[in-house]
Parts: C-alpha cells; structure tokens; sequence
C-alpha cells in the first residue's frame, strides 16, 4: 500500500512538472503564435463551416437571379477571389501553428528518447548487479537467462546505423 501511495506521489509530481512546463512554454508564446493558434483553432471548428455555408450560401443565391434582388457578382469572380485569398491565408496560419507545434513535438520527442536511454543504462546496470548477487550467493541462472547480453550498454549510434542500413533502398 506504501508504494502504492509512492508511485501516486511520483505520478502527480511528474504530471505537475509537466503542467507547470506546459503553462511556461504557452506564456513563451508570441502574439503572432497566439493569434494563429486562436486563428487555427477556429476555423478547425464546426461554427466555421457553418458561417461558411451560410455566406457561401447566401452569397450564391443572392447572385444566382433565384430571387428578385440586385446581382453584385453574377459571375463569383468576387466570391472566388474572396475563397482563394482566404485559403492563402488560412493555410499561411494552419503552417504557422503546426511549425510550432512540430518544435514541442521534437522536444517531447527527445526527452523521450533520453529518458529511455537513461532507463536502458540503469536496467543494464541493474542486470550486472543481480548477476554478481546470483554469483556471491552461489544462485544458478537459468540458461535462457542470458545476463552477459543484458548486462552490455546498448549503444544508441550502433542501433541507429543498423536502422539506416535496414531503410537504404536496395538498388
């Protein structure tokens, strides 16, 4: 129950870290972020397709002579050029957003990756002590048990050419 109420503890504290850090890169924001992220956020929503159907909606009707009103854009050359400068826009600040995101995804991304890395040296280290407890103790170690290839430090650049050589496109 002990350990039970420690991991707890370790689970909230790690989950504070990251909340506080969350808090301080989001505060980091400049305006520009802001007002893309807000941008992005809003138009990835389902108000903006309807505010879209509405304007396009009425847009069309109003200039397709169905009722009895004065046309303005017969043709929709205005409501195309309108569509297309706000798709330039609207993707511009889509790319903004995901810029940034793309930074915080590579950090969470590394941290990761050093975090595994540290867990990898530690269980190695853990391998050799048990092996040398089993040792001191007279214990035997199974067969299928093999400590000499646990206990060996995975050397990251090794598994990523191994990776790399694997990827290479056979010619």
């Amino acid at each position: 129950m002990a350990h039970e109420n420690e991991m707890s503890h370790v689970v909230e504290r790690n989950i504070d870290v990251l909340m506080k850090r969350r808090k301080k890169e989001e505060r980091k924001k400049t305006t520009e972020e802001k007002i893309a992220d807000s941008i992005t956020h809003f138009t990835g929503s389902m108000l903006f397709v309807y505010l879209h159907l509405m304007i396009f909606g009425v847009w069309i009707v109003w200039n397709s002579g169905i009722i009895n009103v004065p046309r303005f854009d017969p043709s929709y050359v205005i409501l195309a050029m309108f569509a297309s400068v706000e798709a330039i826009f609207l993707s511009t600040f889509v790319l903004i957003s995901q810029n940034r995101m793309t930074i915080e995804a590579d950090k969470r991304a590394e941290l990761d990756l050093q975090i595994t890395l540290l867990t990898e040296h530690e269980v190695t280290r853990l391998a050799s002590m048990i092996g040398a407890i089993a040792e001191k103790v007279g214990a035997e170690i199974p067969k299928e048990v093999d400590l000499s290839e646990i206990s060996k430090d995975v050397r990251p650049e090794n598994v990523m050419d191994v990776m790399e050589s694997r990827n290479k496109p056979k010619e």
